[in-house]
């Protein structure tokens, strides 16, 4: 007997149909799976006959097809159990009710129940866009089923609970349907001891979406400052929290989930990544790093120690806000608009600006060191800040400094400018193009002079021009100036200080 059910399967961070078709067909016991299944879904034969045996029905020895299409792409994960051992049970006559009505996801273990799956919230999503009403998810994946809204989620917890839903005796989930994972800040920038510099600098970048490069002595506090950027980035609203849940929940990231993703996310590689942990890809393709800092903070530690390839990797998505990943297995695109936050030290001693210890590198150390700091993707760096050890006195100090939250409503009275200015289009001033810095970052004929002859002495490129031009309306939005003045152009130049302190 042939019985059809249907159920979803993952591609990059989107989610498509698939049907789930199981026949009993003349021949010797077998129990073969077709469509293009990965390693995952061929073990999952095991698994499937052990549940349907430990959850009390029967498993005949007959010639079990299972065919998983459209056969075209490969599929992956462990979220196709459920509707085969539904399918097979059907197929078999021991349950009567129709199965091909509501789609199923779901892992099954070797005493039937149901885990949980990846790449929940895109499947809904998917379902939505359909047209269908209704999903059977495995419990602990309900949060994230319901957050989107518009689907009716039934979890089961089991096989018997899954056929109680297409009985009709099982309820539907009523949980919040907007609930919010809410992260814990662990960080605040009023443990920070002086360092006012670079605090001002990481507001400017927050505000703005800039990306920005620490660089300094060893101890100076590069990571400790980056560590803080969370902690005055506004919340993300529905849109971009949907949409960096699905990203992490197709990565498997972090497991159990209650919902969507509130807080901007905070990604720190290891300087030993692999471009394709850095970027994506596989042989079955899935997000990079810089795809899970989507909507928040990529933070490179230890830049320079970074493989160049890795580094060099970087310059596209910096300029396209996503990145496409091409392999055999097909070609997928992902989101990765995220702010760049690196930090280095200056030199192979880390101590070539340091007032206090004396540089032990040569100047050919030195210039080779610059070369790997500088180059296609620091020019894509807004911000470029000097950080500067901290003086004993602001080391001891017992007071209490700016705390984050003073920080982030200043942060987002600049967003909330950029925000009506833009209207439905761009979300910063980073993201701006040459004509809307043409119509937003318009200077007086004073102020124009001025800027060209800094322009001139200090032998900036053309996409330096552009970005000095978008710290400066940054700077002016945090200043609640409507125009560009001459300080917020002075404040602007001095962020892309790098090439100037090593010509020193």
């Amino acid at each position: 007997m042939l019985s059809k059910s249907f159920s979803l399967a993952l591609h990059g961070i989107s989610a498509v149909r698939v049907d789930v078709e199981v026949d009993i067909m003349r021949g010797l016991p077998n129990f073969i799976i077709v469509g293009l299944p990965d390693s995952t879904i061929r073990e999952s034969r095991e698994r499937i006959r052990a549940a349907i045996e430990n959850s009390g029905y029967d498993f005949p020895p007959k010639n079990y097809v299972v065919n998983l299409a459209p056969a075209g792409f490969k599929k992956q994960g462990a979220n196709f159990d459920l509707p085969v051992a539904m399918s097979i049970l059907k197929s078999t006559g021991q349950i009567k009710f129709a199965i091909d009505e509501i789609p199923m996801v779901g892992e099954l273990s070797l005493d039937g129940k149901v885990k949980p799956v990846r790449g929940v919230i895109s499947m809904v999503i998917a379902l939505y866009r359909l047209g269908y009403k209704k999903i059977i998810v495995p419990h602990q994946n309900r949060f994230e089923a319901a957050a989107v809204g518009g689907i009716e989620v039934f979890p089961v917890e089991d096989i018997k609970g899954a056929c109680r839903v297409f009985s009709g005796n099982a309820e539907s989930f009523q949980g919040e349907s907007e609930e919010i994972i809410e992260d814990k800040i662990l960080y605040d920038f009023a443990d920070v001891k002086g360092q006012e510099s670079a605090k001002r600098a990481l507001e400017i970048a927050a505000a703005g979406h800039h990306n920005i490069l620490l660089y300094g002595s060893p101890g100076s506090g590069k990571t400790m400052l980056a560590r803080r950027i969370p902690s005055i980035l506004p919340d993300l609203d529905r849109e971009r929290s949907i949409e960096t849940t699905m990203i992490h929940s197709a990565t498997g990231e972090p497991g159990e989930r209650r919902g969507l993703i509130a807080m901007p996310p905070f990604r720190s590689p290891h300087h030993t990544a692999s471009e394709v942990a850095l970027v994506g890809g596989g042989s079955i393709i899935s997000a990079g790093e810089i795809s899970l800092a989507h909507n928040g903070v990529l933070f490179l530690d230890e830049f320079v120690e970074f493989r160049n390839n890795v580094i060099q990797a970087l310059r596209q998505p910096l300029e396209d806000k996503c990145v496409t990943v091409s392999r055999a297995s097909g070609t997928v695109t992902f989101p990765a608009d995220f702010m760049l936050v690196a930090a280095s030290n200056p030199c192979h001693c880390g101590h070539l600006f340091d007032d206090d210890i004396e540089c032990s590198c040569s100047s050919s150390k030195v210039s080779m060191y610059f070369q790997k700091i500088a180059g296609p993707v620091v020019d894509r760096i807004d911000i470029e800040v000097l950080v500067n050890r901290v003086p004993y006195r602001d080391l001891m100090d017992k007071g209490r400094y700016e705390s984050s939250e003073r920080i982030k409503e200043r942060v987002l009275g600049a967003r909330e400018v950029q925000r009506k200015r833009f209207g439905t289009g761009l979300k910063f001033n980073s993201g701006m193009g040459q004509k809307e810095v043409q119509d937003y970052c318009a200077l007086s004929d004073a102020d124009e002079i001025f800027f060209e002859n800094a322009i001139k002495k200090l032998n900036l490129t053309a996409r330096s021009f552009f970005k000095i031009l978008k710290v400066a309306r940054t700077i002016a939005d945090l200043d609640e100036s409507l125009h560009i003045g001459k300080k917020h152009i002075l404040e602007a130049i001095s962020y892309k200080n790098l090439y100037r302190n090593y010509r020193v």
